[in-house]
């Protein structure tokens, strides 16, 4: 028998993920792009530990927990099904640093009356704004409180395919072959894959779960770059400046201003990329400028790094004694190109949302995932949405029935790939 996954009843999937979402999230795990090794932060270890003890729980005697803080477990193939392809799922365990994400509030709201939720310091979600609130009257959601984060991106895709677990190894007439499950740290600063053991993965395919709104697949991103600018001055009492201060600061300031403003993320949206600055520090001597170069044509992301040397010679030349340096370093690359080389990948991913009943569309990645930089390395792993919106922000909200027809994919993605 081979259950179809579109019977299965929808509350039975909502007490697997909210109880274990709501966990999750409460558990604190930023990463911090300023700190060196991986994971770039000791909390995201308590996450690791307690989806490494769920899944021991749950029966899994492949279990490991890796020096880095990577979580792989396997499912064994059905008895017959051993030589069906090996199929991954990912997700990763840390937040975003860019918003408050240390002692997250979540709310359940059970039924939502389709009216502006009041949050924290000002704030709220009106779904006079948000079309995907709006579609939610009625049903259930999770918000934050407003003072941080949520957290669904992405532990609303860690519960969701702990869910899946859960329910596969619990019913076990759901055919399929070999599986993996894949949690990784440090994503949100472009350093998932750092330390990976990709020689220890035997997924020939993998899926992150790692998504906004519920249809959305994602199967192409932008090429990404950091660049880190250094700016050297010299530094004088102000009182006799005059003709010897070098204020590295300004420097800072002038190169950060002419960045072009209509390639800033505040003007770019579809297919057109931008650079955006991230953090400026330092003083009269010393100043530094990390910003990011994103772009899904990779002859663009070549033109703006070639300008960021020409704004360093500007900037220079209007302070003359100072030094510029800039150095640039690559994140990751367009996936689009080894996904499409394997088409059955995207097609039993299409066929999974047809059998579902889920309406679907592919559309490109405005940033990135661990799957970016597992594609590059071999597994093609295209993007499933996971149901949360407002990412990285104090007004991020997930929906439930977002997060159960996710559920519903990786069941169904099992399935086929098992046949």
């Amino acid at each position: 028998m081979n259950t179809p996954i579109a019977s299965i009843q929808e509350d039975s999937l909502t007490r697997l993920l909210v109880p274990r979402f709501l966990t999750y999230v409460k558990l604190a795990s930023p990463s911090d792009r300023h700190a060196g090794g991986t994971p770039s932060t000791p909390e995201q270890w308590d996450l690791a530990r307690l989806l490494a003890q769920e899944l021991r729980d749950l029966g899994l005697s492949q279990v490991e927990l890796t020096a880095h803080c990577y979580v792989i477990a396997r499912i064994p193939a059905t008895p017959g099904r051993e030589t069906a392809p090996g199929i991954g799922f990912l997700a990763h365990m840390d937040v975003s640093p860019d918003a408050p994400g240390r002692n997250v509030a979540p709310v359940l709201v059970e039924r939502y009356d389709g009216k502006p939720i009041s949050l924290a310091d000002g704030l709220s979600l009106d779904p006079a704004t948000d079309p995907e609130l709006s579609a939610q009257k009625g049903q259930a959601i999770i918000h934050t409180d407003g003072r941080t984060l949520l957290g669904a991106d992405d532990k609303a895709g860690v519960a969701e395919i702990m869910a899946a677990a859960e329910y596969l190894l619990t019913n076990p007439d759901i055919v399929h072959g070999p599986l993996e499950i894949i949690f990784t740290p440090d994503e949100e600063i472009g350093a998932g894959l750092a330390e990976f053991p990709l020689e220890s993965i035997r997924s020939v395919v993998c899926y992150t779960l790692d998504g906004g709104p519920a249809g959305e697949f994602e199967a192409e991103c932008f090429n990404a770059y950091e660049a880190l600018v250094a700016f050297k001055g010299r530094s004088i009492h102000p009182g006799t400046a005059r003709g010897k201060l070098l204020n590295a600061v300004t420097m800072a300031a002038v190169f950060t201003a002419m960045l072009p403003r209509n390639e800033s993320p505040e003007a770019a949206d579809g297919r057109y990329g931008f650079y955006c600055p991230s953090e400026i520090r330092g003083g009269h001597e010393e100043a530094s400028l990390e910003l990011i170069i994103r772009d899904f044509d990779m002859a663009q992301v070549t033109r703006r790094l070639a300008a960021l040397d020409a704004f360093a010679r500007a900037v220079e030349a209007q302070f003359p004694g100072g030094e510029i340096t800039v150095k640039v370093n690559p994140q990751y690359y367009n996936m689009r190109d080894k996904i499409e080389a394997r088409p059955e990948v995207l097609d039993k991913l299409s066929a999974a949302a047809e059998n579902l009943g889920i309406p679907f569309h592919f559309t490109p990645i405005r940033g990135g995932t661990d799957g970016s930089r597992l594609t590059e390395l071999g597994i093609p792993t295209p993007n499933i949405f996971t149901g949360g919106n407002n990412f990285h922000s104090r007004t991020e909200w997930l929906a439930v029935s977002g997060m159960v027809s996710a559920c519903r994919m990786i069941l169904e993605l099992v399935r086929l790939w098992g046949l």
